[in-house]
């Protein structure tokens, strides 16, 4: 673990996992599509996807989510890769009407400046905390973040393939095998 540049500086490279989920309209495609837009932010060689998992909604109604997760490197300091993250939700539609309300796109970003088997930045502001604060609870989550990284750590919370074991409360299951 270790502490943060300010997140205003310009990082000169770090790696990220970003979670993905909708439940509105045509889901799979909006995340093929999402996981496009997102390679955009990465930089050469460094972009790689997780299959697409399903995932009942959690303290909300609306269809079942699709889910994905996305590691890449990338020159964007925390609080730029949240802005550019919520301008590719405003590119698909994404309203905020209450809490957990069903969404077109959903982007998260989990983990920030990861090296090796190590978690990275831990951070907490008004805007962004890291690690994502549900991340080590949520199946959804674990299950295609352990297809990327099973044994890297979550600070605060353990490894990851030792979370999604223990994870029973939102069962996730693989919808759909992307290619690379």
């Amino acid at each position: 673990m270790k502490t943060a540049k300010p997140p205003s500086e310009p990082a000169s490279g770090a790696t990220t996992f970003i979670g993905l989920g909708a439940n509105l309209g045509d889901a799979r495609a909006t995340l093929r599509d999402a996981l496009s837009a997102l390679r955009a932010l990465a930089q050469p060689g460094s972009f790689a996807a997780s299959s697409l998992w399903g995932s009942a909604p959690i303290d909300s109604s609306g269809p079942d989510y699709v889910n994905a997760v996305a590691r890449l490197r990338t020159a964007l300091a925390p609080r730029a890769l949240l802005d550019a993250l919520q301008a590719i939700e405003q590119r698909f539609g994404r309203e905020r009407p209450y809490r957990n309300a069903p969404r077109t796109l959903d982007l998260d970003v989990l983990l920030y400046g990861v090296e090796g088997d190590d978690g990275g930045l831990v951070l907490a502001d008004e805007r962004l905390v890291l690690p994502h604060p549900r991340a080590a609870q949520r199946a959804f989550v674990l299950a295609p973040l352990a297809q990327l990284w099973p044994h890297g750590v979550i600070p605060g919370a353990g490894r990851v393939d030792v979370l999604l074991a223990a994870a029973s409360r939102d069962p996730a299951q693989r919808v759909d095998i992307l290619a690379p």
